[in-house]
């Protein structure tokens, strides 16, 4: 069954919930359809009255703060030996090739790598245990870990609403056309932002020997 098909037989607080958990999940390192699960949560709000998007928006990034903040406690007191166990349960997302892409985001960027991970899928999930593991300072961590939660996850419910009310407009008068034009519309300011996200994570390269971090 779709997505969207099965959320609509979930009762609303049921899917602010399931919303809040799998992105928190999904924060704190473990790989799950976040993203997913949130976009289409907020356009089924936009087609039934029952879901409130800023309570979806709400959930959403509490779940993507505190499961952020979860993995960077456990990543700060797993270490490098988390790592390598993750990339024994998880060989498609925590290869060793990933793993150093991510470790030269963090050198290089810093505190922005937590913030614009959070517009990239692979940075998305190493963002709270990577940061933990390099040793970033909490409050750098914290700043990031806020601004981009809320604005990724806020930022999303709003688009997609919004996407969704004008496509049901336009869907009355000018059938699946108005559809696909208002989602190529407003998906436009998350491709953006997920352009120039993605410039804060290096092409794949041969790993280079890592510091501290900050």
């Amino acid at each position: 069954m779709h997505v969207q098909e099965w959320l609509e037989t979930v009762p609303p607080i049921a899917i602010y919930a399931l919303v809040g958990v799998v992105i928190g999940l999904e924060s704190l390192g473990i790989p799950l359809p976040g993203e997913i699960i949130l976009v289409s949560s907020a356009l089924l709000a936009s087609q039934h009255g029952d879901i409130d998007p800023f309570i979806l928006g709400a959930c959403a990034s509490a779940g993507a703060i505190i499961g952020d903040s979860i993995g960077y406690a456990i990543g700060r007191k797993g270490g490098r030996p988390l790592l390598a166990w993750l990339g024994k349960k998880f060989p498609k997302h925590f290869s060793e090739g990933h793993i150093a892409t991510a470790e030269r985001s963090f050198q290089k960027w810093g505190m922005w790598a937590v913030f614009f991970g959070r517009f990239v899928a692979l940075l998305r999930i190493f963002a709270g245990p990577l940061a933990g593991v390099l040793h970033m300072p909490y409050w750098k961590f914290l700043i990031a870990n806020v601004f981009g939660g809320i604005l990724w996850a806020g930022g999303t419910t709003a688009v997609i609403y919004y996407v969704g009310v004008v496509a049901e407009s336009w869907l009355k008068r000018f059938s699946w056309l108005g559809l696909v034009a208002a989602v190529l519309i407003g998906l436009t300011s998350m491709l953006i932002l997920k352009r120039k996200a993605k410039k804060a994570a290096p092409a794949h390269q041969e790993p280079e020997p890592v510091g501290a971090g900050e």
